[in-house]
């Protein structure tokens, strides 16, 4: 069984670290070596650096777009095809496509991130879903712990590490935690 593992990070990717990238592409390289599925916003910056990682590790890498359609996903919000197996086009906007993509999802992996990245963190986390947070990129990424800590709601189910492969392996043993 693979799991579905969500990477969520910021678009813009201004607010993260210059090797951010870089770290968002082993990202996507180990959720494939770990014999996981890659899901994604169907966006740019981080996740999208994801998704080249994945499709270079030769995986498979799913969209989940704001978008009703093709076109539209492409003209209006401007969002990239390429490095995508599959892309499911919600028609919710970018609201409703975070609830979709995090509840679609075994786990969500959060890289850099900005407003709509918190969104699907607090999701993720009222949904009480398996969760990783990759330090040392920037964002939400490197203010998650004081956030969770500061809110007085539990540490929720959130393993961090600055390494992608050793984050990505705590994240499968929560999904399997989760499972038993």
């Amino acid at each position: 069984m693979k799991y579905k593992i969500c990477v969520s990070g910021a678009a813009e990717t201004e607010p993260c670290t210059k090797n951010a990238l870089e770290l968002a592409k082993e990202l996507g390289k180990e959720i494939v070596r770990q014999n996981g599925v890659l899901v994604t916003g169907a966006t740019t910056g981080t996740p999208y650096w994801a998704a080249i990682g994945a499709k270079e590790e030769g995986g498979l890498s799913i969209g989940i777009s704001p978008a009703v359609s093709e076109k539209e996903h492409i003209k209006s919000y401007q969002l990239p095809i390429d490095y995508f197996d599959l892309i499911i086009y919600t028609g919710f906007n970018y609201s409703g496509r975070n609830l979709l993509l995090t509840r679609a999802s075994d786990a969500v992996i959060f890289v850099c991130g900005r407003m709509g990245t918190l969104n699907e963190f607090t999701i993720a986390f009222e949904d009480k879903k398996p969760m990783g947070v990759l330090e040392g990129t920037g964002g939400l990424a490197d203010k998650a712990r004081g956030l969770v800590k500061e809110m007085h709601r539990g540490p929720g189910k959130i393993v961090y590490d600055k390494d992608p492969r050793r984050l990505v392996q705590k994240v499968i043993q929560l999904v399997e935690q989760e499972s038993q």
